[in-house]
């Protein structure tokens, strides 16, 4: 078992969201790939534990993005 979570920058908004996900309920949006971090950080072992799911440390977590490199340029 694992954790898929699939963030997409929509540019209009100026923001990275949660385009979907296994976990259950998991949603959020966030100004910079490191503030998305830190909120699947806190978002994800609250969202499991609410919905009654394992939430060992050990299980695996994929966060997937697609991006283009003048987005990465941007980030430094």
């Amino acid at each position: 078992m694992h954790y898929e979570i699939c963030v997409e920058w929509d540019a209009e908004a100026g923001v990275w969201y949660i385009e979907d996900s296994n976990v259950p309920g998991l949603v959020g949006e966030a100004p910079t790939l490191e503030a998305m971090m830190s909120l699947l950080r806190v978002r994800v072992p609250e969202m499991l534990a609410e919905n009654g799911c394992p939430a060992d440390d050990e299980i695996p977590l994929r966060v997937l993005t697609t991006t283009h490199l003048a987005q990465l340029r941007q980030v430094a």
